[in-house]
C-alpha cells in the first residue's frame, strides 16, 4: 500500500439503512472467500478428523489432504503460507531448498507410502517423485514444484497427479498475475479432460475462477462437484458464492444443505444469517447468529454481525452489548470499532463514537470509512479544525485507476465545502442569512444527488478563519434554570416522534434538535396568530407556511450536516425542469426494505384495482382471465406473471397515486409513482419515488397556501376565543397542510420528522398537545387496528386530507397544553447562532432523567 493511500476499511462500508449494512461485515472479503478462507490445498477447514478415500486410494482431493494430513498426522509436517523464499526471491529459495532437502525427502518418502495426495498411481517409484513435488508446494516452494512437475511430464506426459499438481501450484504462486491464473487453469481443464469424474478438480477450478470474477463458471463448476459426490463443503462454497452474486434465496438453500449434512458449522450458520439479513429478515438473521455463537462461543464476526441485525432493528442496548462481547474478544477488532462508532454516531452519542473512530484509525490509519466519520463527528460537535483535517486525508485517497470511488469520497468534498462555510457562520445570527440561497445551485443539486464533485466553475467556499473559534463544551449545569426545562421538554418531545419499526434506530441527538424545533414552532406561530411578525433570512415580516418548515429544517441540518437537507424548489432551474426524484427501493432482487414493509400489501392493494381500470380500458376481453389471476396475487412477486397479459406490460409497470385537491374539488394531483419490474429469474425491482417537477410544485404550493392563508385566519380567532369548534377546525387544516407537504417530499432529506415537528408544534400553539407515540401496529383503545408506523407513508397512501386527518388523530390523543409551556423562554433568542444551537446538542442529557418534567 503506497503512503497516502488508504487501505480498503478491512471489509467495512458505511451502513445505509438497510441495503448495505451486512455485506460490509463478513462479506466484504466475500470475492476472495476461497484464497483467505478456503485456501488452495486447505479445504476441509470445517471437516477435520475424516478421512477420505480418493483417486487411486489415496486421499480425497488436494485440499482435504493438505488439512487432513496436518491435522490428522503431524501438524508440522506441512505448513500452507507463505514461505521466507516467497520474499527472498530464488537464492533463498535455493538455500531453503539445500538446508532442507532431507526433511523434504523424509516427508514425501511418507507421504508416498501412504498415498496420501490426489491421483496418486500404482508405480511407488512415480509416487515418491510425485509425493516429494507436493511437499515443496507444502513448503511454498512453488516454482521448485512446477519444474519437478514439468520434468517428470516430459517423461509421462498425461500423468494425471503432475499436471493436478502443477495447476494447483501455478494457483498457490498468485492470482493477481494473470500468467499463474491462466496456467493453472488450463492445467485443471486437461486434468477433468482425462479424469472427468472427480468432484475435486471441479472445485480446485472453481476456486481459481472466483478470485478472477468469473462467478458464473465457478457456480457451474462447484454444481457439477456436487452433482458427482456431494459435500457439506462443496455447498457451503457454492452457497459463498451465490451470497456474492446476490442470489441470496439459492445461496440461503446452499448453506442449508451444507449444514444439513454437517450441522456443526458456524461459519455456515452465520452465513446462513447473512442471507436472512440481506432479505430483510432481522429476527431470522438474530436467530443464525446466536446458533453459530453456540457451535464457536469465541466467534467474532458472528457477535459483530449480532451486533448489526439488532442495530438495522433499532435495539441500541443488544447491538451495543453484541459489539462489546466481540471487542472483549479482540478488543482490536477494526471492523466492530468501525461498525459500533457507527452506530453510536446514529445514535446521537457523538463523543463516544469518535473514541472508536480514532481507536480504529490507530489500528488502520488508511480506513477510510473512519477516517471520513471521525471527520463528520468533529464537524458535528463543532470541532472544525480537526474536522476538515480529517476530511482532507480522505480527499487524498484518489481512486486508482479503473478502481471505483468509496461514497466517502463521493461525499467528502461537499462536506469539507459546507463544513466551511457552517464555520464562517457560527457567530452570525441565524435570522440574517439562508443557507438555501448562499449555496451554489449547482453545488447543492450535485450534493443532493450524491453525484461527482464535477461542478464547472465552482469557487470554493473561505478556508477556516483563525478568529472563528471551534465550539467549546458547556455543561448542562452552565445553563439557567428555566433552560434546563427548556432542554429536558426538548428531549421529551422528540422522543415522541420516534418510529418504533424496524431500521430506525433512536438518535437522541435528532430528538434534542427537533424537539426544540416543535417549541420554536410553537412560538412563532402564536405570535403570527397574535399579529407579530418574525424575523426570517434578513427581512422582518408575517410568518410563511414556509418560515414554519423553515424553523424545523435548520434544526434537522444541523444535528447531522453528513445529510444535504435542501428544499428542492431552490434547486438550479435546469434540474427542476428534469425532474428531481425522492426515490425509495422497497424491492430490490431479493433485499426488501423492512422500513415500509407494513406497506406492502396497502400498496399491493391500489395496484392490483389500477391494473383492473387499465385492462378494463385496454383490454377488454382478457378482463377475465386478469381479474381470476390477480385473485391470487397475496404478495408483490406474483404480480410478475399478469405483466404478462400485455406486451405493454411485460416487461414492468408504472402506476400513479392521484392526490386530491380541497381547494378545486375534483380536482387531483399527481401522487408517487409505484414502479414494478421483473427479470427472468424473477428477481423484482419495487420502488416509489415522487418527482419534483416545477409544474408540480406550484400545484401543490398553491394548496399550501389557501390551507396555511385558512389556517393563520382561524388561528387568529382561536387566540380571541378557544372554542371548541375552533379548536378542531384548526387541527384540522394543520393536518391537512402537513399532508400535502408529506406528499409533495419538497425537501432533499428530513422531511418527514421536519413535517411531524411542525404538526406537533402548531397543534401545541393551537393548544393541544400530542401525547399518544406513533403505533406500533396494535390495537388503541378505540379499537381501531393500526398497521401504519410511519407518518409520511401514511399520509402518502391516504385517499385524502380527511382520511390522513382522522388516522392520525385516532392515536394522537391529542389534550389540552400544559399552562408550563408559556413559561419556557424562548427557542429563538435563547439560541441564536449556530454556535448556541451545536452547543446545547452537544449537551450531556442524563440530567433531564433525572427531572420532574411537567408535561401535562
Amino acid at each position: 500500500m503506497r503512503p497516502g493511500k488508504m487501505a480498503p476499511a478491512s471489509g467495512c462500508g458505511v451502513v445505509k439503512g438497510l441495503w448495505v449494512p451486512l455485506a460490509v461485515l463478513v462479506l466484504a472479503r466475500a470475492a476472495w472467500a476461497f484464497t483467505e478462507q478456503y485456501p488452495a490445498l486447505s479445504l476441509l477447514k470445517q471437516e477435520p478428523h475424516r478421512q477420505r478415500r480418493g483417486p487411486a486410494g489415496g486421499c480425497a482431493s488436494a485440499g482435504e489432504w493438505a488439512e487432513q494430513y496436518s491435522a490428522e498426522c503431524d501438524s508440522s509436517f506441512l505448513h500452507f503460507h507463505e514461505s521466507d523464499c516467497d520474499i527472498g526471491g530464488s537464492s533463498s529459495c535455493e538455500s531453503l531448498l539445500s538446508l532442507n532437502t532431507e526433511k523434504i525427502l523424509s516427508q514425501a518418502k511418507l507421504l508416498a507410502e501412504q498415498k496420501r495426495f490426489p491421483f496418486a498411481t500404482d508405480n511407488d517409484n512415480t509416487n515418491e517423485e510425485l509425493a516429494i513435488a507436493y511437499v515443496l508446494i507444502g513448503n511454498g516452494l512453488y516454482d521448485e514444484a512446477i519444474r519437478h512437475f514439468s520434468t517428470m511430464l516430459q517423461e509421462e506426459p498425461e500423468l494425471v497427479s503432475a499436471i493436478y499438481g502443477r495447476g494447483i501450484a501455478y494457483g498457490k504462486k498468485g492470482l493477481h498475475d494473470m500468467k499463474n491464473a491462466e496456467l493453472a487453469l488450463f492445467e485443471l481443464s486437461r486434468v477433468i479432460s482425462l479424469e472427468p469424474d472427480h468432484p475435486e478438480v471441479f472445485e480446485q477450478r472453481a476456486e481459481i475462477l472466483s478470485p478472477l470474477g468469473r462467478i458464473s463458471e465457478a457456480l457451474s463448476d462447484l454444481t457439477k462437484a456436487i452433482q458427482l459426490r456431494p459435500s457439506a463443503r462443496l455447498y457451503r462454497h457454492r452457497g459463498t458464492l451465490y451470497f456474492i452474486s446476490e442470489d441470496y434465496a439459492t445461496a440461503h438453500e446452499d448453506f442449508q444443505h451444507s449444514l444439513e449434512l454437517n450441522k456443526n458449522q458456524p461459519i455456515a450458520m452465520l452465513y446462513k444469517g447473512l442471507t436472512f439479513f440481506h432479505r430483510g429478515l432481522l429476527k431470522e438473521a438474530i436467530e443464525s447468529f446466536k446458533e453459530a455463537l453456540k457451535q464457536k462461543a469465541d466467534f467474532i464476526d458472528a457477535y459483530k454481525s449480532l451486533g448489526q441485525a439488532y442495530r438495522e432493528l433499532g435495539n441500541f442496548d443488544a447491538a451495543t452489548e453484541s459489539f462489546q462481547k466481540a471487542l472483549l474478544l479482540n478488543q482490536n477488532h477494526v471492523q466492530t470499532l468501525q461498525l459500533k462508532g457507527m452506530m453510536l454516531y446514529h445514535h446521537g452519542s457523538l463523543d463516544e463514537a469518535l473514541k472508536n473512530f480514532k481507536r480504529c484509525l490507530q489500528l488502520e490509519p488508511y480506513n477510510e470509512v473512519c477516517q471520513y466519520m471521525k471527520g463528520l463527528s468533529h464537524v458535528a460537535m463543532g470541532q472544525f479544525y480537526e474536522g476538515i483535517k480529517a476530511q482532507t486525508k480522505v480527499m487524498l485517497n484518489d481512486p486508482l485507476p479503473g478502481q471505483k470511488a468509496s461514497s466517502e469520497y463521493l461525499k467528502v468534498k461537499y462536506l469539507r465545502e459546507y463544513s466551511r462555510y457552517l464555520h464562517a457562520h457560527l457567530d452570525t445570527p441565524l435570522t440574517e442569512y439562508n443557507v438555501d440561497v448562499d449555496l451554489p445551485g449547482n453545488f447543492k443539486d450535485h450534493w443532493a444527488k450524491n453525484l461527482p464533485f464535477l461542478i464547472e466553475n465552482y469557487e470554493e467556499q473561505p478556508g477556516l478563519q483563525p478568529h472563528i473559534k471551534d465550539v467549546l463544551f458547556q455543561t448542562f449545569e452552565s445553563y439557567k434554570p428555566d433552560v434546563q426545562e427548556l432542554v429536558c421538554v426538548a428531549d421529551h418531545l422528540g422522543s415522541m416522534m420516534q418510529y418504533e419499526t424496524p431500521g430506525f434506530l433512536p438518535n437522541k441527538r435528532i430528538h434534542r434538535a427537533m424537539g426544540l424545533a416543535t417549541l420554536e414552532v410553537m412560538q412563532a406561530v402564536q405570535r403570527t396568530w397574535a399579529n407579530s411578525k418574525v424575523r426570517m433570512n434578513g427581512k422582518t415580516r408575517l410568518m410563511q407556511w414556509r418560515d414554519m418548515f423553515d424553523i424545523a429544517v435548520k434544526w434537522r441540518r444541523i444535528a447531522d450536516p453528513d445529510q444535504p437537507v435542501l428544499w428542492l424548489d431552490q434547486m438550479p432551474a435546469r434540474s427542476l425542469s428534469r425532474g428531481f426524484n425522492n426515490h425509495i427501493n422497497l424491492i430490490r432482487g431479493q433485499v426488501i426494505n423492512m422500513r415500509y414493509l407494513e406497506y406492502f400489501e396497502k400498496i399491493l392493494h391500489f395496484i392490483k384495482d389500477r391494473i383492473l381500470v387499465y385492462h378494463g380500458a385496454n383490454n377488454p376481453k382478457g378482463l377475465l382471465e386478469v381479474r381470476e389471476a390477480l385473485e391470487k396475487v397475496h404478495k408483490v412477486e406474483d404480480l410478475l406473471p399478469i405483466m404478462k397479459f400485455n406486451s405493454k406490460t411485460r416487461d414492468g409497470f408504472t402506476v400513479n397515486t392521484k392526490v386530491p385537491s380541497l381547494k378545486d374539488q375534483g380536482k387531483e394531483y399527481d401522487g408517487f409513482t409505484i414502479t414494478i419490474t421483473g427479470d427472468k429469474v424473477g428477481n423484482i425491482l419495487f420502488s416509489v419515488e415522487t418527482q419534483t417537477t416545477e409544474e408540480r410544485t406550484q400545484l401543490y404550493h398553491a394548496e399550501i397556501d389557501a390551507l396555511y392563508k385558512d389556517l393563520t385566519a382561524k388561528g387568529k380567532i382561536l387566540i380571541l376565543s378557544a372554542e371548541l369548534g375552533e379548536v378542531d377546525a384548526v387541527c384540522n387544516l394543520i393536518l391537512s397542510l402537513v399532508y400535502y407537504f408529506y406528499n409533495l417530499m419538497p425537501l432533499s432529506r428530513g422531511s418527514s420528522v421536519i413535517a411531524y415537528s411542525v404538526i406537533m408544534g402548531a397543534l401545541m400553539a393551537s393548544g393541544k398537545e400530542v401525547s399518544g407515540k406513533i403505533p406500533k401496529g396494535k390495537a388503541n383503545p378505540f379499537f381501531i387496528l393500526l398497521h401504519f408506523q410511519l407518518v409520511d407513508f401514511e399520509a402518502m397512501t391516504a385517499p385524502g386530507s380527511e382520511a390522513f386527518s382522522k388516522i392520525a388523530r385516532s392515536w394522537m390523543n391529542l389534550k389540552s397544553i400544559s399552562p408550563s409551556y408559556k413559561s419556557l423562554p424562548s427557542v429563538s433568542e435563547t439560541f441564536p447562532t449556530l454556535r448556541t444551537m451545536i452547543e446545547v446538542l452537544n449537551t450531556d442529557s442524563s440530567h433531564c432523567l433525572k427531572k420532574t418534567i411537567v408535561v401535562v
